[in-house]
């Protein structure tokens, strides 16, 4: 059976014609490792973040605290690095589950908001323990960074093991408020380091 849109076939017998989608391509890898700062930075070490895509997704493997109850968080550049601190406006709400089945949960998470900061934004609520089978994984979609009209828009999905055995699932999403071109993102945990885990940029066509 095929989708057809006004006179145009977009797929038939499960493909999808030419021209339509998309392809995901691996850009760089960063592996932490007691890693204060993950930054990735156009133009450096092999790094692609900028009119080449316009959209590049970040993702998070296994993302280990190197203190108890660390969350990851992200700021974006101007100025290739040298400043992390773009004004910002972003909400996040969140879900948990407790291993024991006696806490289920579904709120907002206003403490996490934020309007015109230029502080760094939380992507995973809920804080990773630091035991050794604790972490947090997720992705983050950056749309067009490089535009010098509009503003850059940003949503991301997390699932956190907590210190005390909670499961939470974190979705946030916000803008970077500048026209300027953003040809930097920067990682840290809002407390000690990245001890270990992955972090992926891909560009998609």
């Amino acid at each position: 059976m095929a989708l057809i849109s006004n006179g145009t076939t977009i797929f038939d017998a499960g493909s999808m014609a030419a021209g339509f989608g998309g392809s995901m391509t691996f850009i760089k890898k960063l592996t932490a490792s007691s890693s204060g700062t993950l930054s990735f930075v156009d133009g450096s070490a092999s790094v692609v973040l900028d009119n080449t895509y316009k959209e590049y997704v970040f993702t998070f493997k296994d993302i280990h605290p190197s203190a108890g109850d660390g969350t990851i968080q992200f700021q974006g550049s101007v100025d290739s690095g040298s400043n992390y601190g773009v004004n910002l406006t972003n909400t996040l709400f969140r879900t948990y589950q407790e291993e024991a089945n006696y806490a289920q949960v579904l709120e907002y998470k206003q403490s996490h908001d934020q309007s015109q900061s230029t502080s760094f934004a939380t992507l995973n609520s809920g804080a990773s323990g630091n035991d050794n089978d604790q972490c947090c994984a997720g992705y983050l979609h950056l749309f067009n960074p490089a535009s010098t009209t509009f503003v850059k828009h940003f949503k991301s999905v997390f699932n956190t093991y907590n210190s005390n055995n909670y499961t939470f699932k974190t979705f946030t999403a916000g803008y970077l408020n500048t026209t300027s071109a953003i040809d930097a993102i920067q990682f840290k945990m809002d407390s000690g380091n990245i001890d270990v885990g992955d972090i992926c940029l891909y560009g998609i066509a």
